[in-house]
Order: C-alpha cells, then sequence, then structure tokens
C-alpha cells in the first residue's frame, strides 16, 4: 500500500469517526426536547417514562384492567406531546414514544377508529413494546364524533388528511432529533379508521410511508354512512327494533345449514362467503311471528343488511354485508351505527344538526355528499402508481364477517386498483389483500382473527419476500384452538383431504 493510499484510508476514517461524533452529539435528552422547534407545532410534554409505569395522562380506550396489562411491561422510553397548528382552525394533538433503548430503526404510526378524537395509547404501547419510535394523533378534535365539523371546514381537512400527514413529518423529524438520525423505515398501523388512514397515506402522501396495515378500511365514508342510514330506514321504526336480537341467531344457523359445507369443511365458519346464494326469505312466516320464522319487516331488514344499497337509477352505493355476519347485526340491526355514521350527513356533508335520517334518499342526497366531501373523508383513488413507485408495500386484510363494513368494499377497492393499474401482475408485488373468514370488524368472531400482520409486512419490505399466506390462529381462553393460512385474495384456504381440519398445514391456498 502506498503512502497515498494510507493517507486517504486515513482521511476516510477521520471523516467517518467525526460524522459519527457529530451524530451522536446532535442527539437529545428526552426532557431537552421541549425546545425543540418545528413549523406549526408546540411542544407541551417532554418526559422520560420508567419501565412499566407509563400511565398516560389522557383516557385509554381500553377497559381499566386491559390497561393495565398493556402499559405494565413498557420499556423505559421518552413521551413526547404537542399541539399541530398548520391553520389558525387547527387544534392537532399528537403524542410520541421512543424506546430509551433497544430501538429497532423504525417509526411506526398508528390509526384512530371512527371519527378519531382520542390519541391511541393501546395502539402505541404495542408499537412500542416491539422496539419500534411510535406516534398517534386525535387528528384535530376530542370525542368520537362528528359535532367538530360544523362549520369548521378546515378540521374536516385535519380529520380527513392533514393531521397524519402532519403527525408523519414531525414525528420523523423528533425521532431524528431525539436518537441523532433519522428512522430507516416508516409503517403504518390501523384498522377501520385507522385502515382508511392508511390508504389516505398510499394514495396523497406516498412517501411518508414504506409499508402500510390497512385493515377493514372506512374508506368510502359518504357511501358506507348512506347504507348505514339506509339500514335503519327499515329496522328502526317508531323508536322500536323490528328485527329483534334473538333472530340473528336463526338466520346465522340458516346460513351454515344452507352454506358452511360447501369448502369442504364443516367447521361453522364460511370459507368464501360471497360464493354462498342463502336467500332470507326462506324463513319467511307463512302465519303469525315466531321464534323459528321471520315477519314481513323483519325479512326486509335482513335484506337491507344484506344488501347492496342500489339508488332508484340502478346505482350501487355500497355493498351489503355477507352471510355468516348474523351473531353480529347489533349494530346495523339495532341502530347502534346510526349515531356514528348519521353523524357525517349531520355535521360534515349537509352542516344540519337538525337533519333527519329518515329524509335520506339514495339519489340527489349521496351525489351532494360526495361533492361536498370531493375526497376530503373518502379515499378511493386507485391509481397507487406513486405509492408503489416509491417502493411501498400495501397489506391489506378484511374479515368476511365484518358486521360494520361490507368486506365487499375492500374487495371492490382492491379490484380498482387493479384495473387502474393494469392488472394483478402489476400490482401483487406492492398490494395483496387478505380476506379472513369468520373474522368481525378488525378482530373477533368464530375465525382465526389472530394473525402478525406487522411480521408479514416487515419481511416483504426489508427482505422482499411477499406473503404468499399468513397463518392465523383462533384463541380462545389462552388456547390456541385452531390454525388456518389467510391467502391473497381472490385465493381461498382448501383443505387437502386429510389431517386436522384445525391445522393449517393441512390446507393449500388456491384459487376458489
Amino acid at each position: 500500500m502506498t503512502s497515498t493510499d494510507q493517507a486517504t484510508k486515513l482521511l476516510v476514517l477521520l471523516f467517518v469517526i467525526s460524522l459519527l461524533i457529530q451524530l451522536r452529539a446532535a442527539a437529545a435528552t428526552c426532557e431537552s426536547l421541549a425546545s425543540l422547534s418545528l413549523p406549526d407545532t408546540a411542544i407541551t410534554l417532554a418526559e422520560s417514562v420508567p419501565a412499566g409505569d407509563s400511565a398516560p395522562s389522557r383516557p385509554s380506550s381500553l377497559p381499566a384492567r386491559a390497561r393495565s396489562r398493556a402499559f405494565s411491561n413498557l420499556p423505559t422510553f421518552c413521551r413526547l406531546a404537542g399541539d399541530i397548528k398548520p391553520t389558525t382552525d387547527s387544534d392537532i394533538k399528537f403524542e410520541v414514544w421512543m424506546p430509551a433503548a433497544g430501538w429497532n430503526g423504525k417509526f411506526m404510526g398508528v390509526g384512530n377508529g371512527g371519527w378519531a378524537g382520542e390519541i391511541e395509547y393501546d395502539n402505541m404501547s404495542e408499537a412500542l413494546a416491539d422496539g419500534y419510535a411510535t406516534a398517534s394523533t386525535d387528528t384535530g378534535h376530542q370525542g368520537n364524533g362528528a359535532t367538530f365539523a360544523l362549520g369548521h371546514p378546515e378540521k374536516v381537512i385535519d380529520y380527513g388528511y392533514r393531521a397524519v400527514h402532519e403527525l408523519t413529518v414531525k414525528t420523523k423529524a423528533i425521532v431524528a432529533a431525539y436518537y441523532g438520525r433519522a428512522p430507516r423505515l416508516a409503517y403504518w398501523n390501523g384498522c377501520s379508521g385507522g385502515g382508511k388512514q392508511g390508504l389516505t397515506e398510499a394514495q396523497r402522501f406516498p412517501a411518508d410511508y414504506d409499508g402500510i396495515i390497512a385493515g377493514a378500511p372506512a374508506n368510502y365514508w359518504t357511501h358506507l354512512a348512506a347504507h348505514a342510514v339506509w339500514v335503519a330506514q327499515a329496522a328502526q321504526k317508531d323508536g322500536a327494533q323490528v328485527l329483534p336480537p334473538d333472530k340473528f341467531t336463526l338466520v346465522h344457523n340458516a346460513v351454515l345449514a344452507a352454506c358452511d359445507a360447501r369448502d369442504g369443511v364443516k367447521d361453522g365458519v364460511l370459507e368464501n362467503p360471497p360464493a354462498c346464494d342463502f336467500e332470507p326469505r326462506a324463513l319467511l312466516c307463512k302465519g303469525d311471528d315466531g321464534p323459528g320464522c321471520l315477519t314481513a319487516p323483519q325479512l326486509e331488514v335482513a335484506r337491507r343488511i344484506y344488501g347492496p344499497a342500489i339508488s332508484t337509477s340502478g346505482r350501487q352505493i355500497f355493498p351489503g354485508l355477507l352471510p355468516g355476519s348474523e351473531l353480529g347485526w347489533a349494530g346495523m340491526a339495532g341502530g347502534r351505527l346510526l349515531a356514528l355514521r348519521g353523524a357525517g350527513f349531520r355535521y360534515v356533508w349537509f352542516q344540519n344538526p337538525d337533519w333527519d335520517y329518515r329524509t335520506l334518499n339514495l339519489d340527489g342526497d349521496i351525489d351532494r355528499a360526495d361533492k361536498v366531501d370531493h375526497g376530503t373523508i373518502d379515499a378511493i383513488d386507485p391509481d397507487l402508481r406513486p405509492f408503489f413507485g416509491h417502493r411501498g408495500k400495501l397489506l391489506h386484510y378484511h374479515g368476511w364477517s365484518d358486521q360494520q363494513i361490507s368486506p365487499m368494499n375492500s374487495v371492490n377497492y382492491y379490484t380498482s386498483v387493479l384495473e387502474a393499474m393494469g392488472g394483478a401482475s402489476k400490482v401483487r408485488d406492492s398490494y395483496r389483500l387478505f380476506m379472513v373468514p369468520g373474522m368481525g370488524h378488525c378482530g373477533g368472531g368464530e375465525g382465526t382473527d389472530d394473525f402478525d400482520a406487522i411480521g408479514a409486512l416487515e419481511r416483504w419490505v426489508e427482505d422482499g419476500k411477499a406473503p404468499d399466506q399468513i397463518i392465523a390462529a383462533r384463541i380462545r381462553d389462552g388456547k390456541v384452538q385452531r390454525t388456518r393460512p389467510l391467502c391473497p385474495y381472490p385465493q381461498v384456504a382448501t383443505y387437502k383431504g386429510s389431517g386436522s381440519t384445525d391445522d393449517a398445514q393441512n390446507f393449500v391456498c388456491q384459487a376458489p
């Protein structure tokens, strides 16, 4: 080696050492982040939280006992809270949690449900326990309702898309300030409203995240709300519930009797519900009402729940729930979803707190809502080329027995992306949809609802291993009762013909 080579090597080594020293010097203590200056942002709290002592000052949606378990095993971390005000009418509250040691070098944003209005501490705790720096926002208002939107168009924009983007940008800067280096990868994990937020990020801000988990997304808010109101118009008469809870089990048992065994396994779960041609009219009472039949008004409610909602002009507004979802119909048939979904028309799209849900029609009113929303809350753009071009990966899942959002909404969006992008071969390396047999809204139900979507996404983003299946489990009382593979749509898990039907290894993913 010449003296010149040695000198060059020494200069490179000195440069690397100098750079490492600068990065280390740039790293901050947790408490010093209180003086961090970021655009439109005020830091209101920066404190180190000891391991196992992380009860948030704001309420969590978790029950007290579950909350205690969720927060008791957390590592020591830096907790930062703040407010972002990109407009004079914005007040976006957020929190960032960063492991004091053992950071995996990555950031995970976590999503909200419904109308948001709350920082999701429980989801943050799971990400933190996995070594992530994590963050959540209330999206600019307090409380899971839509009254905030009345007369506040900027707050609607904050809820619709701005708050999550602002959270993402600010969190990356905060993480870089704390550790002295930016996160090497960013992930999003959300279901329902959080699934919608994930799709919004992929569509509007394709460079924000490297990998997105979008579960049961409420991405077509205007039409999703219309379907719930349309069902309520038949399900609620003079304050009474037309279809009583005991009839849910009646219809569910009839569905299983008609379709359960068609997938080759009689297990109380439909592997491919769209293939079930159950007709609820078979349960119509021949005389008076009774426990074993449906009256004509009850039959009408059941038919509306199964949907789809179609306008008088023949336009499909939103698909209905699918066979197998009946045990979860309390929200639809009981009207609990009416307040959540009807609030969009009352406070956001029509700006009329006296609006009466019984007046909604599926023609002009939906067109009006679509024009007012204009993609502010809805996230249905199928052109994901910028996100895919950023090498982003989208893992989308939905329970076939979802009792709140039709699983066909996810199928329809996935299909629209395939059509816009030129077919499955152009999409499968970047976007996969997994339908979960028997699973309800974001979890629960009779199927296998426990699966590692984060691990599957990490292997896809970091190792280039696209998920050809995801093993899911049904766990009851802490014990695994059944495992099954979840398959990329449109494939379904098919029994090989031998071995236990409760063991995933005896199934193969193939076209139905």
